[in-house]
């Protein structure tokens, strides 16, 4: 029989990571982006932009997780890395660049809570951001394509971030 999320054993937690998205303004992905920040039971989403569709659109694809998930909505992303920084968190920017880290081969060595950086849609994250970040991560690609879908990416560096958390 399969498994619900009534009668599933899965233990509850929450992880001492937030998500900050940088102009994410596709609903069908911040809806997505809602059902993923629940599944690993991550502590904040924000949303950093002049244009984000929280509505109709998007919690068609959130299936009602935008009301478990802390979340907000702010529009600039370098005050908010400012403000994170200051607390004391560990930014990982999710991106691929000439310096950046394979996943596969990143080692979370960090006792510090963890802000993971996702990109614009079409842009990715700007050089600002990324010259702030602790570590920038990407995802090895194997076909033609240079990137994935911005939730399908969040969703498996969230795998394995919270894998190495719970490793202990």
């Amino acid at each position: 029989m399969q498994l619900t999320h009534y009668n599933s054993s899965f233990k509850k937690q929450k992880h001492s990571i937030t998500v900050i998205c940088d102009n994410v303004t596709n609903a069908p992905n911040i809806g997505s982006l809602f059902r993923i920040a629940d599944a690993f039971g991550i502590e904040q989403l924000i949303f950093c932009g002049s244009d984000i569709p929280l509505g109709k659109r998007m919690t068609k694809t959130s299936r009602s997780t935008e009301k478990y998930v802390n979340h907000s909505v702010e529009e600039d992303i370098e005050s908010r890395i400012e403000i994170l920084k200051a607390r004391g968190f560990y930014l990982i920017a999710l991106e691929i660049t000439e310096k950046s880290q394979s996943l596969s081969e990143f080692k979370l060595q960090t006792n510090q809570p963890i802000a993971l950086i996702l990109g614009d849609e079409n842009f990715g994250i700007s050089d600002t951001i990324l010259n702030q970040a602790d570590a920038v991560i990407h995802i090895n690609m194997y076909g033609n394509n240079s990137s994935m879908n911005v939730v399908q990416a969040t969703g498996i560096a969230l795998y394995e971030i919270t894998k190495q958390l719970n490793a202990d």
